[in-house]
């Protein structure tokens, strides 16, 4: 009998465990989709300010008017830590999703063994 209550109480711990990390994957599903927003919009400016010439300095180097064909790899240069943000919010994201995965696995096997308890 003991067994079956230690089981519950897992189990219900597992429950308030999923409900806390669903927050937060709203959150971080919010974080994920702001920052992607802001690099876009960072991007195109930089974009629209490369072709109308305005000067961008990157690492001590000046750039201004590049050539067409490299214009959007250059933008992407300059936008450096927008993208690193972007990148940052997708990998909290799908951390976060995969720690969820895991812990309703755990709730699974728990349920399983209150089966067999029973």
């Amino acid at each position: 009998m003991s067994d079956i209550i230690n089981i519950s109480e897992q189990m219900m711990a597992k429950i308030k465990e999923i409900n806390i990390m669903r927050a937060e994957i709203k959150q971080r599903g919010e974080d994920k989709a702001r920052t992607a927003g802001e690099y876009d919009k960072a991007l195109a400016l930089v974009l629209i300010g490369l072709k109308n010439g305005k000067r961008y300095t990157l690492d001590d180097s000046v750039i201004e008017n590049p050539p067409a064909s490299i214009t959007e790899k250059i933008a992407k240069g300059i936008c450096w830590r927008e993208k690193i943000e972007m990148d940052k919010a997708e990998a909290n994201y799908k951390s976060i999703t995969s720690n969820l995965e895991a812990v309703k696995s755990q709730l699974n096997a728990l349920q399983s063994i209150n089966r067999n308890l029973e």
